[in-house]
């Protein structure tokens, strides 16, 4: 978990405040979205959407082509935590439920932190997301890595719980503290005195 993804700070400026909560729960949802992180192209979810919703025809067909905008940047001290395992040498190795169309802008803007990663799977491009225990098999084995070699970082129980079921140690994300902690607890980072 390195970035916060705020869907309501960019659709508040194009859906009407008082259909914002309509919106995001029954159009611009997350089962809506899930499809482009599972490798769906968004010309074809974006055109089922604006069919079933013409209403919201404008701020549907924006998602795609703006998405970058939805994520508003680095989570308070997970840029610090990024640095300085790179700087002790430990590689750094990602999973990553997002669409193979806006990964690659989204990447690009971002260089700075994900060049610092030896590899990142992304789950539109391999068509396969999280919890799904098939995309950590498909990850420790293009990463070269064992389950007990690995710790799998995430603001999602459910996926936490599926990394933990194939021996590899979870840590279910509460913030940039508790996790520099268990890295710290882990040896993988030093104490900060």
């Amino acid at each position: 978990m390195l970035y916060d993804w705020n869907l309501r700070q960019f659709f508040e400026k194009l859906v009407p405040a008082h259909e914002l909560e309509l919106f995001l729960r029954d159009v611009v949802n997350l089962n809506w979205h899930g499809q482009h992180d599972a490798g769906r192209p968004f010309a074809e979810t974006s055109a089922e959407l604006i069919a079933a919703w013409p209403r919201f025809a404008d701020a549907i067909a924006a998602f795609g082509p703006r998405f970058a905008e939805t994520v508003t940047g680095l989570l308070p001290g997970m840029g610090a935590i990024v640095h300085d395992l790179h700087a002790h040498g430990v590689p750094l190795f990602a999973i990553t439920n997002f669409s193979h169309e806006f990964w690659p802008p989204f990447r690009a803007r971002e260089a700075a932190i994900f060049d610092l990663f030896a590899d990142i799977l992304v789950s539109g491009e391999v068509r396969l997301i999280k919890p799904d225990p098939a995309i950590y098999v498909m990850a420790l084995d293009r990463f070269g890595l064992g389950p007990a070699e690995a710790i799998f970082i995430d603001d999602r129980a459910d996926n936490v719980a599926a990394a933990e079921a194939l021996g590899i140690a979870g840590h279910l994300f509460a913030g940039a503290g508790p996790l520099r902690a268990e890295l710290e607890r882990l040896g993988l980072l030093r104490n900060r005195l």
